[in-house]
């Protein structure tokens, strides 16, 4: 047994190298053995309920912060992929290191959950046989994958605005390309499709004295994108993970979510 975790924990301090550079926080902080071989045993036991799943694109998320406050039990998504080789992969977009930047990565399941998680779950949702299709056609071809990155950064980005992009908008603007590849070719373009097709972003609560802290404190994190009716009554509207799995399901583009607790 203890052979076995010292295998874990040498993989995961390699992981860990690379992963520092794609997280969205680089501080220098000493993560302990028993974090790592929680977020390789989450990603192991992830990995083995995929593949038994069938599928060959999920959307997946992990608990990375705290969001309970704004009554949200998920912060980041991506869409894996399996390989023809049989590995799973991730794309999805982070931010650099707390910067006003953000960029693309594909990761393997064992990065991906070792982005110093606040809880150790994961969950995820099985699209539809044509959406999964659609989805593993653009992830494999790098130039559709990119087409609608967008490097300005904030964590709160309007949903519908064109001026910042953060992570979980990416995502979703992305699935709208993948399943439009005619007619969607901005982020515009595919914005009208999301709303034609009936998703909500979540209304966050926040007010002048939080929003105020976090632009003079955070380089990643900017409110002016919102409409100012919205804004200055606390409604910030922006994708988050919870909306997406609740529209995905009820828009009947992928099944029930599914979770697995580390």
């Amino acid at each position: 047994m203890r052979t076995v975790h010292r295998v874990i924990w040498v993989a995961a301090m390699l992981l860990a190298a690379g992963a520092a550079q794609a997280g969205r926080s680089c501080e220098q902080r000493k993560p302990s053995v028993q974090t790592m071989e929680r977020g390789m045993q989450l990603a192991s036991g992830t990995a083995r309920a995929l593949d038994a799943s069938g599928a060959r694109v999920v959307l997946l998320a992990r608990a990375g912060q705290d969001l309970s406050a704004y009554g949200l039990r998920y912060s980041h998504l991506g869409w894996a992929y399996r390989t023809d080789g049989g590995l799973w992969r991730v794309a999805h977009k982070l931010n650099d290191c707390g910067t006003a930047s953000g960029h693309l990565y594909r990761q393997g399941l064992g990065e991906f959950f070792l982005d110093d998680l606040w809880r150790y779950e994961a969950v995820w949702a099985v699209p539809m046989p044509e959406v999964q299709q659609r989805l593993l056609a653009l992830l494999q071809d790098g130039a559709r994958t990119t087409l609608l990155q967008h490097a300005p950064y904030s964590m709160v980005s309007y949903a519908w605005g064109l001026r910042y992009q953060q992570s979980n908008q990416w995502a979703l603007e992305t699935l709208a390309a993948a399943m439009e590849p005619d007619t969607v070719r901005t982020r515009a373009q595919a914005q009208a499709w999301l709303r034609f097709k009936g998703y909500a972003p979540s209304a966050l609560r926040i007010g002048p004295l939080t929003r105020l802290g976090g632009r003079m404190t955070a380089a990643n994190v900017a409110f002016d994108d919102h409409p100012n009716e919205k804004r200055f009554a606390d409604r910030i509207e922006t994708v988050t993970v919870d909306s997406a799995l609740d529209w995905l399901q009820a828009a009947r583009l992928a099944g029930a979510p599914q979770r697995l607790v580390q």
